[in-house]
Order: structure tokens, then sequence, then C-alpha cells
């Protein structure tokens, strides 16, 4: 039997739209702890949606290079069952997180090249899951959700036991994205929303239908 596509659907932000994932049946909920990002909240919010969540779907905590303590106010808050790195963390850093939180991480890789698909496997033994985004700008304000793609064919040979494609994704190019790269687990932000920062709960129900289907 063919395994189950994960689906996870990032930078929640409203109860409605958390509502609508977790109706879709995604695996996974996405909230961004990061001041720079149209799709931050905050602790009183996380709480909020973490009650609503618990038991109904995976929490996945994105943080951009914070420290312990702001960690430990995002875990506090929202009772996360990931963390996920999307800063310049090194596997240093990814495996003390791990030691002292007690959690599984997501260490998110930003590709544009071969190299750095190669790169990222410095990660491999020490995050849980990597996840492949679109390497950002040099001048970029924020490390993701800027809804571009790379080049799918980079990770037709990755040799992480657990990884997930992002960057780009929306409900008419998931297939092709899968079936290019081979991914059998899938993160999407910018591509289920009506405008930067504001998901729309019919994109995410078509985009897990799509995702599932492939």
């Amino acid at each position: 039997m063919t395994r189950q596509t994960i689906v996870k659907i990032c930078g929640l932000s409203s109860p409605e739209t958390l509502l609508a994932s977790i109706d879709a049946g995604a695996d996974m909920a996405g909230f961004v702890f990061f001041e720079k990002s149209p799709r931050h909240i905050d602790l009183e919010t996380a709480r909020t949606l973490g009650l609503l969540a618990q038991g109904r779907i995976g929490k996945v905590a994105l943080t951009v290079d914070a420290d312990d303590a702001a960690l430990q106010e995002i875990i506090n808050a929202l009772a996360p069952d990931y963390l996920q790195l999307h800063g310049k963390e090194t596997p240093a850093r990814v495996a003390e997180v791990k030691a002292h939180f007690g959690l599984p991480v997501i260490k998110a890789a930003g590709v544009a090249t071969a190299p750095d698909v190669e790169a990222a496997r410095a990660y491999e033994g020490v995050a849980d899951v990597i996840l492949f985004d679109a390497k950002p700008a040099p001048n970029a304000a924020v490390p993701g959700g800027a809804g571009v793609a790379f080049d799918w064919d980079l990770l037709s040979d990755v040799t992480a036991k657990r990884w997930m494609l992002s960057g780009g994704l929306d409900p008419d190019n998931i297939a092709e994205a899968m079936r290019i790269s081979g991914a059998r687990a899938v993160d999407v932000s910018s591509g289920v929303e009506r405008e930067r920062g504001v998901k729309d709960a019919g994109k995410i129900r078509a985009f897990v239908k799509a995702a599932r289907l492939s």
C-alpha cells in the first residue's frame, strides 16, 4: 500500500483557517513566530489556536534563529509537537535544541542549486525532518513563504529518511511537484492564501485533495 502523503499547512493565524485545515484532513498546522513575517502570531493567539488544535492536528512552531528563552515561551503557549527551525541554525544548534526541549525538530534548508541540497546533508541524523524550501534572495526580509519554487529535479537523489518539499506549491502544481521530486510530505503557505498572510479555506481544501490524489 502506498503511504498517504503528509500535508502541512503553514502560517495559520485564525481559528477559521485552522479548522479548515483540520476539516480538510491536513496532518500538520504550522504557526509562525517571527515578527517580520505577515503570518506572525503572538503568544496569546498561539494559546488560543494551540487549544483548538490539540489532539486534532500536529502543531508546528516555526521560528527563525530564536534563543532558548523565546523557544520556551512559545512552547509554553502553543505546546507544539514539532519545532521548525527556519533560520541559519547550525547542526550543532539543532542538536542543542532537541536535547534541551525534548521535541522533534524540522530544519528548513534553502535550495537554489545542487550544492544547497548537498549542504543539507549536514542535518541528516540531527534533524528529525529536513524541509527543502526555495532559497530566499540575499536581501529578503523573511526566509520563506515567498511563493517561489525551485528546480524540483534537484531533490531526485535526496538521502534523508524524512524530508518535506516546500516553496511555491499550490493546488495547481502540487501533483507535478511531487511527481518530479518524489516528495511524500509537502508544506504550503502562500499557495493557499487569498492575499499575503491571509489563508483561504477553499484553497486549503483543494491543496490537500490534490496532494492526496498524487
